[in-house]
């Protein structure tokens, strides 16, 4: 198969984030021309930049989404953008929703602009569970992120415009695996808001590879939605507790666990799709496919086909109806993403 990276130009929105910087750690691997690694952290950007220092053909790019002009200068000759950069965290963007609409709306919006005007050939939106039937400001603003993206192939002749979705990213920053770990590191009590609140899980590794699976057959106009395992947060402590705390020095059975309850805008359960989105969907064994609705397709609606795939089941996707993942596939995940040398 043709590499579909190898010679072009890609641009990385959020670049220095979890997912961001795995997208850039991998698309390095498959010979680009250049890859711009965009974001308004500098120490981000410094750091990555310490870390790929090998690589000739990594840019980093000082900006924010919220800036269209700086994004316009960043795009130049740009064949790719993966649009990562986001503001994520539930309870701060429920305290500070003007925030959250500039960057995630406006800041979309923005990009969405550039690309169409550049004439990029790709665009590829990072997206969350929390757009699904959206109770908090992150989740409203990233389904308008969503509604942005999607529909820029309305009036878009050169650019396929395309979203890919899934939930909690294991490790990443802001997630509660790294929260765990600093309080089991300390001796505990580990704070659980719902030990029967349910989430799905995927690790950075993973998600940057479906991320660019999705990239390489978008057609446009698609949300790709990842199968991934679900777990209760309560389990996820119990396990965290069992195999690290040992790697700390600590007696399991004296880290103490603390129930903190719900915070604003928090889900018991994540959905990553509805039953209404179902109707028009494919599915493969890595993934859903949300096709687009006629009007916004990039092609005749029978064209919509991808490798493996079939009519998906007419369903709603969500947590609380997922493939719990047990103690010991949770322990052999977290020896996965912690080996024993980073405690050395």
């Amino acid at each position: 198969m043709a590499n579909p990276f190898q010679g072009k130009n890609i641009l990385i929105t959020g670049g220095t984030g979890s997912i961001g910087s795995e997208i850039a750690r991998k698309i390095l691997q498959h010979k680009p021309n250049v890859v711009r690694v965009f974001s308004n952290d500098e120490d981000g950007l410094f750091n990555l930049g310490q870390e790929l220092r090998g690589y000739s053909n990594v840019r980093f790019l000082v900006g924010d989404v919220r800036d269209e002009e700086r994004l316009r200068m960043a795009v130049e000759n740009t064949d790719l953008l993966f649009h990562a950069a986001a503001l994520k965290h539930v309870p701060l963007c429920e305290y500070n929703p003007f925030e959250a609409v500039k960057t995630n709306v406006i800041g979309t919006e923005n990009v969405v602009e550039v690309a169409r005007k550049e004439g990029i050939e790709k665009v590829i939106g990072i997206s969350t569970d929390k757009a699904v039937n959206p109770i908090n400001v992150m989740g409203a603003t990233k389904l308008l992120s969503e509604r942005l993206i999607i529909s820029a192939n309305h009036y878009s002749k050169e650019t396929v415009f395309s979203c890919v979705r899934f939930g909690n990213v294991l490790d990443s920053r802001g997630s509660v695996v790294p929260l765990f770990e600093e309080q089991i590191g300390r001796g505990g009590p580990v704070t659980i808001t719902d030990p029967d609140m349910t989430r799905f899980v995927v690790s950075i590794p993973r998600a940057a590879e479906l991320i660019l699976k999705a990239a390489e057959i978008a057609k446009g106009g698609e949300i790709f939605i990842f199968k991934m395992p679900a777990l209760r947060i309560g389990n996820l402590a119990e396990a965290m507790i069992e195999e690290l705390a040992p790697r700390y020095g600590r007696s399991p059975e004296r880290i103490g666990k603390e129930i903190t309850g719900r915070r604003p805008g928090e889900k018991t359960y994540e959905e990553l799709m509805t039953e209404e989105e179902s109707r028009h969907a494919q599915e493969t064994e890595e993934m859903f496919i949300v096709l687009p609705y006629t009007e916004l397709s990039t092609y005749p609606i029978e064209d919509y086909t991808y490798p493996g795939s079939k009519p998906a089941e007419v369903t709603e996707y969500t947590s609380k109806k997922g493939r719990f993942l047990t103690q010991e596939e949770i322990k052999a995940m977290l020896r996965e993403n912690f080996p024993l040398e980073t405690f050395r």
